[in-house]
């Protein structure tokens, strides 16, 4: 019990009060200079009871008119999230740009202020108060004074009870203090917390930065996936005629290495570009890439793998943002074709048939079954998203004795 009344966070919350308190002091001025003709001509900052109570509450309307502002609810939560102890996570981040954010807002800043005037009031006026009661029985002329007599403290049974009673007061201070900061703590994520609006927009913006991030990572997976898989099977067929003399050997291992150049120097290029918006941390809607343009320089670099993919005509009514998806999932297609051919050729063909843009890949099945590599899927899910953004569709599968992966772009679509 002692430990909520006197420690750090019961410290903290009546801090909190306090500021509330002193945010108070414009309005309730401007109340006392309403409050003294409405009782009767009373001079402004009159003492009376009376005029203090009637500027209080003149003083609270006001504050919750002021505190519709957007920007009343990010300071407020800078306030409450310092002193009242509530987890940060529970809090609404930005101005109150709806009109239930505007009304939760006024709400606590009413309520801080409200509070937080008597709060303050009492502290300001009870110690002093509490502490002359603990003294009257050490002070026979303070009990004959004017200061005894005004507050009535020059009663006989205070010469007995004053300690007790002056305990009692400042104890009940702080038991107030601690009720009314332990109150504002519960009500602060009620009215400070996201409303409905603000969930449905913190929720979306997860759902774009998500999305983004899944797109980096795609393309980071196509690209750099696919050409350490070109580069190790170059690598691995040049390794094995590397010892040979003859001359079509040697002209394999050359044209081995230079497709290996050429596939790692387009790689670098793409990774720098996709790295840059990750370092930028932006993404303006169009990631660089190649398109459909570059499916001649794509298929030289797997020629080690006997890729036999014909091109059919319409590629140039293919739009941009359509051109590099489908080179994408031709590159992808291509790497898990080759991962699953065993050796065996690849076959396929990419053209536009009517309206769309039809990609099919074929390779026979190795004696074992597909050839499934630890931890793979993740290409043909990326690959089955695209199509699916696009608008299309993309299977892939064993079909009979053959791998297949057939997709269907509308050529009118796109991001």
């Amino acid at each position: 019990m002692a430990g909520r009344l006197f420690g750090r966070r019961a410290r903290l919350r009546w801090v909190h009060l306090i500021l509330g308190g002193a945010l108070l002091m414009p309005y309730w001025l401007l109340g006392t200079v309403v409050a003294g003709p409405l009782l009767g001509g009373q001079a402004m900052f009159a003492s009376s009871p009376a005029v203090q109570f009637t500027a209080y509450a003149i003083a609270l309307p006001l504050a919750a008119v002021t505190a519709l502002f957007p920007l009343t609810r990010p300071m407020s939560v800078a306030a409450a999230r310092s002193l009242c102890g509530v987890a940060e996570g529970r809090f609404a981040e930005g101005p109150a740009d709806s009109r239930d954010a505007r009304l939760r807002t006024a709400g606590w800043y009413t309520l801080h202020v409200g509070l937080g005037g008597l709060v303050s009031g009492a502290t300001l006026a009870l110690p002093p108060f509490a502490v002359t009661t603990m003294l009257l029985p050490f002070s026979p002329g303070l009990r004959a004074s004017a200061v005894a007599h005004f507050w009535s403290l020059d009663q006989e049974w205070l010469v007995y009870g004053g300690v007790p009673a002056g305990l009692l007061m400042l104890l009940a201070l702080v038991a107030a203090a601690a009720c009314a900061g332990s109150f504002m703590a519960r009500q602060a994520p009620r009215l400070l917390g996201p409303t409905p609006a603000d969930r449905l927009a913190a929720a979306e913006r997860r759902a774009a930065e998500l999305a983004v991030r899944n797109r980096l990572a795609r393309e980071l997976h196509d690209s750099v996936g696919h050409a350490l898989s070109a580069v190790t099977l170059q690598a691995g067929a040049a390794r094995r005629v590397l010892d040979s003399d003859a001359a079509a050997d040697v002209a394999f291992v050359r044209e081995a290495l230079a497709a290996i150049e050429e596939t790692t120097r387009r790689t670098v290029g793409e990774l720098d570009a996709v790295l840059g918006l990750l370092r930028q941390g932006e993404d303006d809607g169009e990631l660089p890439g190649p398109g459909l343009e570059a499916l001649d320089g794509l298929l030289a670099g797997a020629a080690a793998a006997k890729v036999g993919l014909r091109i059919g005509e319409g590629l140039d009514r293919v739009p941009a943002a359509v051109s590099r998806e489908a080179y994408r999932i031709v590159q992808e297609g291509l790497t898990n074709a080759v991962r699953h051919a065993g050796g065996q050729p690849v076959t396929g063909w990419i053209g536009v048939d009517g309206e769309e843009l039809e990609i099919v890949m074929e390779n026979p099945l190795p004696a074992g079954g597909p050839v499934v590599r630890p931890g793979g899927g993740r290409g043909l899910r990326g690959l089955e998203e695209r199509a699916r953004l696009l608008g299309g569709t993309a299977a892939s599968g064993p079909v009979g004795e053959v791998w297949r992966l057939a997709t269907r772009l509308p050529v009118g679509g796109g991001r």
